[in-house]
């Protein structure tokens, strides 16, 4: 391993290891959407999701463009479906518990 990897991956899986983050990226690999329709849809406080989209956007993991007032994201499709499923193909394949982690709950 590159010598100061393990702060990057800190860095990022630290952005990962959130389920509010986790669910809005759910959320926008289905469309884009702006602030208030991902609190509507998550049932969550718009601040909350505004602090949460803005970590992900600084790791790449969203996007975001001005239209008029609004503000609208994307999920960095490329990089969000391809650790989706690294994480999918390891539960299924790895995980002694089939998916479920007795640690999540």
């Amino acid at each position: 391993m590159k010598r100061g990897l393990s702060e990057i991956c800190y860095g990022f899986f630290s952005t990962l290891a959130n389920p509010t983050r986790l669910a809005i990226l759910e959320e926008l690999l289905d469309d884009e959407m702006n602030v208030s329709d991902i609190a509507r849809s998550l049932k969550q406080e718009q601040s909350m999701i505004s602090h949460n989209l803005n970590a992900l956007e600084y790791c790449a993991l969203v996007t975001s463009e001005r239209r008029g007032k609004e503000k609208v994201y994307s999920a960095n499709r490329e990089i969000v479906e391809g650790i989706f499923r690294v994480v999918e193909r390891h539960a299924t394949q790895n995980c002694r518990f089939h998916g479920t982690c007795p640690r999540s709950q």
